[in-house]
């Protein structure tokens, strides 16, 4: 049966770190114009859809060809909202609204301009091909040592891995949502962005981790892109 899948860019108006980053142009486009049109080059994908609170980020928005159904209440739109109940005001709106019925969500960071148009389609036929899968998502791989800290003292995150040489070295996996994540609507309806079953495809690109958020987060992008060292949704 034929699957109702919705890409959801999140994009609210009020960032500190850099104000109306959304609109920022990046190679003289709009940031939020390049997850855009990457969701709307993938032939998975059934609605774009973008939850702002911002009436010009809206604008912008249907320009670039998403859907912009609702303004986003503000008290969904503050800075230190999680993104889970966002994704899910955005899927039962549409349900309750428009009686229209997601099926997976594929969550997309305006941010997030490093990602290859193979990422998200790999995120969503993952979740097709294999029914026993809650959420599936990109991560990068790094064979580097993490530490947290936990009552006062420095403790090793996995221990079991071994020190030695890196090509040696199983590798940890750093969550990478923004740049493709798609998980089943009912695992999002339940205030989750990741289930408990999960996929992740690998991602070993550098570049990819630029995400941003600050004035040198969109220098370092617009350097990366103007001297030819990545392309975006290739």
């Amino acid at each position: 049966m034929k699957k109702n899948i919705t890409a959801i860019i999140p994009a609210r108006g009020g960032s500190k770190g850099l104000p109306g980053k959304h609109l920022k142009p990046l190679l003289g486009k709009p940031l939020i114009a390049y997850t855009i049109e990457a969701a709307k080059q993938c032939a998975l994908i059934d609605r774009v859809i973008v939850t702002t609170d911002d009436e010009k980020i809206a604008e912008v928005a249907k320009k670039y060809g998403a859907e912009v159904p609702f303004i986003r209440d503000a008290e969904l739109a503050g800075d230190y909202v999680p993104i889970e109940p966002v994704l899910k005001h955005a899927v039962e709106w549409l349900e309750n609204n428009e009686n229209y019925k997601t099926d997976i969500v594929v969550y997309l960071q305006s941010t997030d301009v490093f990602r290859k148009k193979r990422m998200i389609e790999e995120v969503i036929t993952r979740l097709l091909e294999r029914d026993d899968l809650d959420s599936a998502f990109v991560a990068y791989t790094t064979h580097k040592n993490f530490w947290r800290k936990m009552d006062g003292k420095y403790v090793r995150l996995a221990p079991d891995i071994n020190y030695g040489p890196r090509q040696k070295k199983e590798p940890l996996y750093r969550e990478d949502t923004g740049l493709a994540c798609a998980t089943r609507a009912s695992v999002v309806k339940e205030g989750k962005r990741l289930g408990v079953n999960v996929d992740i495809i690998p991602n070993d690109d550098d570049a990819s981790s630029v995400d941003i958020h600050e004035e040198f987060d969109l220098w370092l992008a617009e350097k990366i892109l103007s001297e030819g060292r990545r392309t975006i949704n290739d």
